[in-house]
């Protein structure tokens, strides 16, 4: 018997329709954006905060412009939007200066996106993580930030005939994460154009000890830019890669939608911390939003875990469970 295509839910049919949206929003901006460019930015973050409105819970905050602000008093670089959690303080929304303990999410927006404006979220990217105290006691706290934070664009600025925009981005990101980044919980979350892909960090908490065939040691190592045997020695590694997410599945009758990977994604890792949204984001993610995806592989020492993290990790390696702080927490 055939088997049929999987076809589309209504969810992505609205995604589409918030990704046409956004597009027409992005011409329009355009039209006028030499002549003031100031609010040109300001209406293209206003395009972001009011997807978030329209597609997280309702009792989360959205605000734009505003600062992170730490327990000691230092403040990140300014974020165009955030997203806040609903115990939010009333009287402290419209400060700009945001309390890092509340702050769940926060977003730099582009209207046209640039090779710089990848770098410099990256910066922006470590320098928030580094504001806030570390958690520690499994490996998803030590890998991942109570700070989701991303890179959001209308479009992008490879349109000649010949460019390559997706390796384009895949490359920078995998060469600057390699440069700036010192920790994973220091990753870029989501990279999130709206006419051309979505990128996701993906993190596996312990891979290994692994033996290489004979005579491919050398060849494995230039594949997946591995500079040390000891990455895969007997304490075995973590592994961690920027994920880009294809816009259409030719099995599948589906259109998939870079803005419909991101809200799942974000939806998913929102989970993490909320748990009242994990029902939510399991339907997200089995009305499969995001498509088949790519990324080329950063392997990273298990020195990174705390003492404790390693000796469990080390003893034995527990069955994947969905929601579990030590072995499962991917985004695929």
């Amino acid at each position: 018997m055939k088997q049929e295509n999987k076809k589309s839910n209504d969810l992505h049919d609205f995604m589409v329709s918030a990704t046409h949206e956004m597009q027409s929003e992005y011409e329009r901006i355009q039209k006028s954006s030499k002549e003031d460019p100031g609010t040109a930015g300001d209406q293209g973050e206003k395009n972001w905060a009011n997807l978030f409105r329209d597609w997280l819970p309702s009792n989360y905050h959205i605000v734009t412009k505003g600062r992170i602000l730490n327990y000691k008093g230092f403040t990140s670089p300014q974020v165009d939007v955030l997203v806040l959690h609903p115990t939010y303080p009333q009287k402290l929304l419209d400060k700009k200066r945001y309390l890092a303990a509340g702050v769940l999410a926060a977003f730099e927006c582009k209207l046209t996106l640039k090779v710089a404006d990848i770098d410099a979220a990256l910066k922006t990217s470590a320098k928030i993580r580094n504001l806030l105290r570390k958690r520690s006691g499994t490996p998803y706290k030590e890998l991942n930030s109570s700070i989701i934070y991303g890179l959001l664009a209308h479009s992008h600025c490879w349109k000649d005939e010949n460019s390559t925009p997706v390796d384009n981005i895949s490359k920078r990101l995998f060469e600057k994460d390699h440069e700036i980044i010192q920790h994973p919980n220091e990753m870029l979350d989501v990279l999130c154009v709206a006419d051309l892909g979505t990128w996701t960090a993906v993190k596996i908490p312990y891979v290994g000890p692994i033996k290489f065939p004979k005579g491919r040691v050398k060849e494995i190592y230039e594949t997946y830019n591995l500079q040390e045997s000891k990455l895969f020695g007997k304490q075995g590694a973590i592994q961690t890669s920027y994920m880009s997410h294809i816009m259409k599945d030719p099995n599948k009758d589906i259109e998939y939608t870079p803005i419909g990977t991101m809200i799942t994604y974000l939806l998913y890792k929102l989970a993490w911390e909320d748990v009242s949204l994990r029902s939510l984001a399991n339907y997200f993610r089995l009305s499969d939003m995001s498509g088949q995806s790519t990324g080329t592989i950063r392997t990273w020492k298990t020195e990174i875990y705390s003492k404790q993290v390693k000796e469990k990790i080390y003893k034995s390696r527990p069955v994947t469970l969905p929601w579990d702080e030590w072995t499962q927490f991917d985004f695929v």
